[in-house]
């Protein structure tokens, strides 16, 4: 289930809400009982291990210089 993130305007407290995205844009009260809240945008990063492809095989040697890669020896 998605969680999206609020802030309460009274107060200043951040919180996050687990919905539905059906859901996504009901609003939402504070913990502390305020009901002037704003969803904030978040953002999500995705990353792997790094040095490899997307299918998981190791990275080739990187080109050369060149203007066309290095491959023609320009």
């Amino acid at each position: 289930m998605p969680r999206y993130e609020f802030r309460c305007r009274a107060c200043g407290d951040t919180f996050e809400v687990n919905r539905p995205m059906a859901e996504a844009g009901a609003p939402a009260d504070c913990p502390q009982g305020h009901a002037d809240t704003v969803k904030l945008l978040s953002t999500v990063a995705v990353t792997g291990r790094g040095g490899g492809s997307a299918t998981g095989a190791p990275a080739g040697p990187a080109a050369g210089g060149g203007c066309c890669g290095g491959g023609c020896g320009c």
